[in-house]
C-alpha cells in the first residue's frame, strides 16, 4: 500500500444485508472517513465531487435497500469516478448467522418482506455474486463481534502502512477460521488436554508450551513452517496482497494451536516481520467430547516429570 496516495480513497461498501454495513461505516467514521450509507447511484458523483477537495478517504455503502443498485454494473461506474482511487469492499457472512441476526432483531430481509429470511438470503447472495467476484477485499463477519471486526477494519483502513500480518488460532470444533489465508493443522501434536494439570491451562502458559515441544514432532514442523512463511510472505506482499492472515488449528483451540501462534509469532518477529497474534477460541471451556485422544499416551518420562 503506497504511503504516497495522490487521490482519496474512494471505498464501496456492500455485502449481504446484516453483515454489519452500519459497523463498518461507523468505524470509518471514527477514523476520519466521509461516510454515507444506501447512497442513490446517481449521486455518487456529486457525493465525490463535494469531498474530494477535503482530501479525506470517503466510503459508500450500498446494497439492495440503495436506489438503482446494480451490481453487475457499480464496478465500472466506480471505475469511470475521476480524481479518486475506487476500491470494494465486500461483506460475506454464513447464511446460518445471518439468520440468526434477522431472528434476533425480528428484522424482515429487504428482498423477502413476507418471505422467510433465508429466502432473500440466497437471493441477495446470487445478485451481489458480481461484486465479491470484483471486491478489493472480503470480510466474513461471520465470527466476529463488532470489536474485532472495528480492530480487523483499523488494520486496514486507520493508516497508511505496511502489508498487515496477522496470526491466529482456532479450534476445529467450533469451526474452521474463515478470514485465515493459510491454515496450518496442529491436531497431529499430542495433546495438552489429556493432562490434568494441563487442561486448564493454555497455550499461552509456560508449562503447556514446554510440553507440546516436547512432542518429537515440534521442531522440525514449525522449522519448516518459518521456513514456508518467511518465503511466501514477501511474494504476498510483492503480488500486492495487502493482508495475510495465518491460522493455526487444533481441536479445541486453547492449547496446541495457541502454543503454535504464539511461538511462530515470535519467531517472525525475530525474522523481521512485525506480525499481530488473535486467538479466537482460547476464552472456551474444556470439553472432553470434541477433544481428539491424541496425547493420552504421553510417555512415562514426560509424564514423570508433569507430576513433579
Amino acid at each position: 500500500m503506497s504511503s504516497n496516495r495522490r487521490n482519496p480513497r474512494l471505498l464501496l461498501v456492500t455485502g449481504m444485508s446484516g453483515a454489519g454495513k452500519s459497523t463498518v461505516l461507523d468505524s470509518l467514521e471514527d477514523m476520519g472517513w466521509e461516510c454515507v450509507d444506501n447512497l442513490p447511484i446517481v449521486l455518487l458523483d456529486e457525493f465525490v465531487n463535494e469531498t474530494r477537495p477535503t482530501r479525506r478517504s470517503m466510503a459508500v455503502g450500498m446494497d439492495a435497500r440503495s436506489r438503482g443498485f446494480n451490481p453487475v454494473k457499480l464496478p465500472d461506474i466506480l471505475q469511470q469516478i475521476q480524481g479518486v482511487e475506487p476500491q470494494i469492499l465486500y461483506l460475506d457472512c454464513a447464511g446460518a448467522e445471518l439468520i440468526r441476526r434477522y431472528d434476533k432483531t425480528r428484522r424482515r430481509h429487504p428482498l423477502a418482506p413476507d418471505r422467510p429470511a433465508e429466502d432473500g438470503i440466497a437471493k441477495e447472495r446470487n445478485l451481489t455474486a458480481p461484486l465479491r467476484a470484483s471486491a478489493d477485499s472480503v470480510i466474513d463477519t461471520t465470527d466476529l463481534t463488532p470489536v474485532e471486526l472495528g480492530e480487523e477494519l483499523r488494520r486496514r483502513f486507520a493508516t497508511e502502512q505496511a502489508p498487515v500480518l496477522t496470526l491466529s488460532s482456532f479450534g476445529f470444533s467450533h469451526g474452521i477460521a474463515r478470514t485465515a489465508d493459510l491454515v496450518f493443522d496442529m491436531r497431529f501434536l499430542s495433546n495438552p488436554h489429556w493432562v490434568d494439570q494441563l487442561r486448564p491451562m493454555t497455550g499461552e502458559d509456560r508449562p503447556v508450551q514446554e510440553y507440546v515441544a516436547r512432542d518429537s514432532a515440534w521442531i522440525e514442523s514449525m522449522d519448516r513452517i518459518e521456513a514456508l512463511l518467511t518465503t511466501w510472505i514477501p511474494r504476498y506482499w510483492a503480488a500486492g496482497k495487502n493482508y495475510l492472515t495465518v491460522a493455526f488449528g487444533c481441536t479445541g483451540g486453547r492449547h496446541r494451536s495457541v502454543a503454535a501462534a504464539v511461538e511462530m509469532t515470535e519467531r517472525l518477529r525475530a525474522a523481521g516481520f512485525t506480525p499481530t497474534i488473535r486467538h479466537r477460541d482460547l476464552a472456551s471451556q474444556p470439553n472432553d467430547r470434541i477433544e481428539d485422544r491424541a496425547g493420552e499416551s504421553i510417555d512415562s518420562a514426560i509424564e514423570g516429570e508433569l507430576k513433579q
